[in-house]
């Protein structure tokens, strides 16, 4: 039965309705619009290089563990904390071997259905309504959703692109330090790719604890690092003080579809990220966990065998951008190519949303427009690296003739 009649208007929350749509939802209409318009038009394929999901592949041993225990009853029933335990003794001895830290599985560390829910929950855990939340402009959305969701005020730190992306902790004055509650960085950076400083992280550790505030940092990308070594929380002696840091198997194991991610912190903050997540989901499957466990223990080379096809590419693209006349700043983590729009789209008048999305009309190409990382993010494109060099270089191709055009 079809309804004629104009539905009334239901309550929604404010909460809600200052998360907005989102840049990911806005692309994905976008791309649904241009791969029906295309089948019609004879238009290339789309080809999606919005996303930070890689074509590369799992380790097979990561995948094997999986299978076998897909076959035992328990990996289809609800996984309660304590189920969780062998994956937490795993993330400890990793911790160990990665960080030379020691780290108690049971008060320490927590699995999380992939990291961006654990950077939205934790909001919830340790904030009250109005409390003010620092975070990185640009940020990654999830960030500012998290704080979002749970009524907190943020307050930016805006990247200088000609300082390299670091964050200037002066930029706040002394009052405007001691009125936060919760920091929210995450380095290697996503969208700028931008690998980093320990030193960046460890002023940040030590802000939070002169300050009395919860340090957050969001790391998927701690083993990505294509020059240098990654920084991270755990390397910092004040991390169980003011910290709780969040690694994810998406991007290092390729594993972002099956929402593999830890967190390790300050044993408060564990116990009330995993208080908050009790009454909202349950664990992953026994047979994901199975996979993340033989990852940790069988494949931990994985990111460096992987990190050699991320920097092909990376070179091979920004080399044709450039020669299209499109200026790129080579980054130092693998992934993704954080492009300032080019000159052409300026003299035209287009904005970041306004160019992605013509883009995508004319040649198929889908990057994610800056503006859906925070204010500081227009005037650039994020462009992500997860299709083979030959789809890669066909993109670029598109782009460069497009731009001529334009």
């Amino acid at each position: 039965m079809l309804i004629s009649e104009p539905l009334p208007a239901l309550h929604l929350s404010d909460r809600v309705r200052g998360l907005g749509s989102g840049v990911f939802a806005r692309n994905d209409q976008r791309k649904q619009a241009y791969r029906a318009h295309a089948a019609q038009a004879g238009l290339p394929p789309l080809l999606d290089l919005s996303l930070g999901s890689t074509d590369l592949q799992p380790p097979d041993v990561a995948m094997a563990a999986i299978r076998e225990q897909l076959g035992r009853p328990e990996s289809a029933a609800y996984c309660l904390h304590g189920a969780t335990r062998p994956f937490r003794e795993a993330v400890a001895a990793w911790a160990q071997r990665r960080f030379a830290v020691a780290v108690d599985p049971e008060r320490e560390v927590l699995l999380l259905v992939g990291s961006q829910e654990g950077t939205a929950h934790l909001p919830l855990a340790v904030l009250n309504p109005g409390d003010a939340a620092l975070l990185l402009d640009p940020y990654y959305p999830s960030h500012l959703g998290g704080l979002r969701l749970a009524s907190a005020e943020p307050q930016v730190l805006k990247l200088d692109p000609a300082a390299g992306f670091a964050p200037d902790f002066d930029q706040l004055s002394a009052s405007q330090w001691e009125a936060l509650k919760l920091m929210v960085l995450g380095f290697p950076h996503n969208p700028t790719a931008t690998t980093g400083q320990q030193a960046w992280v460890d002023a940040a550790a030590e802000r939070a604890v002169r300050h009395g505030l919860v340090f957050a940092h969001d790391n998927p990308y701690v083993d990505l690092a294509l020059d240098g070594e990654a920084p991270a929380l755990l390397r910092t002696p004040l991390w169980r003080q003011c910290g709780i840091e969040f690694f994810s198997f998406s991007k290092g194991w390729c594993m972002g579809g099956y929402r593999l991610a830890f967190a390790i912190g300050a044993e408060p903050l564990i116990t009330a990220l995993r208080q908050l997540k009790g009454v909202v989901d349950f664990n992953q499957s026994t047979a994901l966990q199975a996979g993340a466990i033989a990852a940790l223990e069988q494949a931990a080379d994985w990111p460096e065998r992987i990190k050699p096809i991320y920097r092909e590419r990376r070179d091979r693209i920004a080399a044709l951008l450039q020669a299209a006349g499109w200026p790129v700043r080579i980054p130092s983590m693998a992934l993704y190519l954080w492009l300032e729009l080019p000159p052409q789209a300026r003299a035209a008048g287009l904005d970041s949303e306004s160019f992605c999305a013509q883009l995508l009309e004319a040649t198929g190409v889908c990057l994610t427009p800056g503006n859906g990382f925070g204010a500081g993010g227009e005037g650039y494109a994020r462009l992500a690296l997860v299709h083979p060099i030959e789809q890669l270089e066909a993109g670029a191709q598109r782009m460069a003739a497009w731009l001529v055009q334009l």
